[in-house]
């Protein structure tokens, strides 16, 4: 992610869902702009037209999915760099597409552009199944949702007597009223001592006016939930396969409090295992979103919003923060408590997310496995700060300080 520069001979795409319009410019080349379609054919018309060219790069912008048919077609004949729309603004006032493929052309053989990351094609698999197994565990949650509505609007109170309405009792519950049973005195067997609730209470929650419109709809939910489980377990033994190479990668992942196999992969599948494309930790974070933005006037920083970024990647991370910090005995929960009581349990979790995407980095790029400083090293480096700060003020008096050991001899 370098800004491009000794580009001879480039091309700058404005590209659409249906057409493509490409410029191409540079030395002993005559500004050329041609339009094409985004049908296979037509895209390896515009890569003939650009190797013929001795077009060396190409740049193109970032619009939802439609630069990855250009990028397939081109991107091995052409170096070819995906740049954030936002960068690549046009003046206001001289909108077209091809006044917009000249501009993004002129930007590129003045080396004003930074290339977006682009992971290998492996990884981009793997990120495609663990984004789409994402979604589809949204769909179980969305259709567990639907059930308990229903069971409320048949009077069934399941979710204000049980903890996890889809644990081992709520499931028994559903799936006996599902094949048809009715009598409360029956579904009452399901309870156990554990439960939160007396037995007589958990009874009467069961008491309902359940209807065979009520058992069709919950039926028709159930199946959808199993029916998703059983491809999200397809896609698990998929994912097992394409993780293979890197399972020495992922056993080091899971060294980070509170990163599971399941986070590890899902680390690996959006930065992949190349950190060298990230000049260093904090540009990784600034990628990811989790990094405050500059706010700085008349030489005093105020308070900024965190960075837009991977979206996937920052949910996925502040998921792990949490687990993070639960765990017990370690730095991640000694930051999570340091930072709650003055700065919320949001700007906390981001700090402590901040942190494990730092700790991956070092480990993808070093591969070594992570060092837990535990949970007294903040206090420790606050009271090293401090016994600085003392001496700097007792010098600015004209005294030193002496410890007292020495002091004592």
């Amino acid at each position: 992610m370098e800004f491009t520069s000794d580009i001879e001979r480039g091309c700058g795409i404005d590209v659409h869902k249906d057409t493509v319009v490409a410029t191409i410019a540079g030395k002993g080349l005559k500004k050329q702009t041609k339009e094409f379609s985004t049908y296979t054919g037509s895209l390896t018309c515009l890569r003939d037209w650009l190797t013929d060219n001795g077009v060396t790069h190409a740049a193109i912008e970032s619009t939802g999915v439609y630069w990855k048919p250009v990028f397939n077609i081109i991107g091995n004949d052409v170096k070819l760099i995906l740049v954030n729309a936002r960068h690549i603004k046009h003046v206001p006032g001289r909108k077209t597409d091809i006044k917009d493929s000249e501009w993004i052309c002129q930007l590129l053989l003045s080396g004003l552009l930074r290339a977006s990351f682009i992971p290998p094609k492996d990884i981009r698999e793997l990120r495609d199944m663990t984004r789409y197994q994402l979604k589809l565990q949204q769909q179980i949650t969305a259709e567990k949702n639907r059930i308990i509505r229903e069971l409320e609007d048949a009077n069934i109170k399941l979710s204000s007597v049980l903890n996890d309405v889809f644990g081992s009792t709520g499931s028994k519950v559903i799936n006996a009223i599902i094949e048809g049973e009715n009598d409360p005195e029956e579904l009452v067997q399901f309870y156990h001592k554990r439960m939160k609730v007396s037995r007589n209470e958990f009874k009467e929650a069961l008491k309902g006016r359940l209807t065979e419109h009520h058992r069709f709809m919950l039926r028709q939910m159930k199946k959808r939930i199993l029916s998703i489980e059983e491809q999200m377990e397809e896609i698990d033994c998929e994912i097992d396969k394409r993780v293979a190479p890197y399972e020495n990668v992922i056993e080091l992942l899971t060294g980070i409090p509170g990163v599971k196999r399941k986070g590890a992969i899902g680390i690996i599948s959006e930065i992949g295992i190349d950190m060298s494309v990230f000049e260093n930790e904090h540009h990784l974070a600034s990628w990811a979103g989790l990094s405050p933005g500059n706010n700085e006037s008349a030489g005093k920083k105020k308070s900024a919003r965190t960075t837009s970024g991977d979206k996937y990647l920052k949910a996925l991370i502040v998921e792990l923060a949490w687990a993070g910090s639960r765990t017990k005995n370690t730095f991640f929960r000694a930051k999570y408590d340091s930072l709650i009581r003055r700065r919320g349990k949001k700007r906390a979790l981001i700090a402590v997310g901040h942190k494990i995407l730092c700790a991956a980095y070092h480990i993808l790029s070093e591969k070594v496995p992570y060092k837990e400083v535990g949970a007294e090293y903040l206090e420790k480096r606050k009271q090293k700060n401090r016994i600085e700060k003392l001496k700097r003020e007792l010098k600015e008096f004209g005294y030193k300080a002496i410890p007292e050991d020495l002091y004592a001899a």
